[in-house]
């Protein structure tokens, strides 16, 4: 599964892991993650995550 980091503050989110602190299960790829998700560290939307290469 594709990580995404998030251009703001550096966090990465691992598919695998998921957020549980946002309740999003482990196995949850980016791209189904809710449209008002934002980055648990800095509050960054999902438009600022971009592909880890």
């Amino acid at each position: 599964m594709t990580k995404y980091r998030c251009t703001v503050c550096g966090y990465v989110y691992d598919p695998e892991k998921g957020d549980p602190e946002s309740e999003i299960a482990p196995g949850t790829p980016f791209e189904d993650l809710p449209d008002d998700w934002v980055c648990p560290m800095c509050g960054a939307p999902k438009d600022q995550f971009e592909e880890e290469p």
